[in-house]
């Protein structure tokens, strides 16, 4: 089929290769939002944060949670785990959307401040990098 109601496809070359930007260009948001925590003496007041809301050992999780940052995208722009990988962000930004930005609605500027639009253009990304490299099984 060479038409559709929403048009050709991309060649499949240029998509792939589209993907693998958006791999490495998620990966890096997040490793940076990581580092600056770390670097800007953040965990601990993160983790106060999540022992506030009732998080047990909260420092403990948000120790986790930096060294996730800085560990996955290291294995994501490596290309190993992928799947497994931006599944455990997948899970950290959700809980995030809903802990920190949902409150605000919806836009993260302009019409609103602090949303959750961010986080859902990278739980985005996340999930379509994670369908490319989800694990497949062997055929017999």
């Amino acid at each position: 089929m060479t038409g559709s109601l929403f048009g050709t496809a991309a060649p499949a070359a240029r998509a792939a290769q589209s993907l693998e930007l958006v791999r490495i260009v998620t990966a890096l948001l997040i490793l940076i939002h990581g580092v600056y925590r770390a670097l800007a003496g953040g965990v601990v007041p993160f983790g106060d944060w999540l022992d506030g809301l009732g998080f047990p050992q909260g420092v403990a999780w948000a120790t986790t949670v930096t060294a996730l940052e800085w560990i996955g995208p290291v294995l994501i722009l490596t290309r190993r785990w992928v799947f497994w990988v931006c599944l455990a962000h997948m899970g950290v930004l959700a809980l995030g959307l809903v802990l920190v930005h949902m409150p605000f609605g919806w836009f993260v500027v302009g019409a609103g401040r602090n949303g959750v639009e961010y986080s859902v253009l990278l739980l985005t990304c996340l999930a379509a990098t994670a369908w490319a490299y989800r694990p497949t099984r062997a055929r017999a």
